[in-house]
């Protein structure tokens, strides 16, 4: 009986849901290699490559697209990936829910646009601050 009440592992949350409404959905996206390795973290916005120069991927919201290459703010990255210099990274992405501002990222210098925001609404994803 003395296991019944034995503490059998701890929970932290990281903050990142603002609420449970819409469910948050998540599937399988490719994050496209980098010019120099890093970690993208748990939270980082990510944008989808269209247009002529396009190729279909996820990069971080703020790069600098290509010549005839749109970038679309269209997902949040579900845990932290390591995208090295040499192949792309299937990664799980948040594609619906309701996060909180504070705890997103993009790329160093970037200010998310209101048109960034309402290009995520228009998917099923909402930001919101905290009160």
């Amino acid at each position: 009986m003395a296991d019944l009440f034995k503490k059998i592992g701890e929970q932290t949350f990281d903050g990142l849901f603002a609420d449970i409404d819409p469910t948050p959905i998540v599937e399988a996206g490719t994050i496209r290699k980098l010019g120099t390795a890093a970690t993208l973290k748990r939270g980082t916005i990510l944008a989808f490559s269209s247009g002529s120069a396009g190729d279909g991927k996820l990069v971080v919201l703020g790069e600098t697209p290509a010549t005839n290459e749109t970038l679309t703010a269209y997902a949040i990255l579900a845990d932290d990936y390591e995208v090295g210099t040499s192949n792309d990274v299937v990664a799980q992405v948040y594609k619906t829910g309701s996060f909180k501002k504070a705890k997103l990222t993009v790329k160093t210098g970037h200010t998310i646009t209101a048109a960034e925001l309402n290009d995520l609404r228009n998917g099923g994803i909402f930001i919101k601050a905290e009160q």
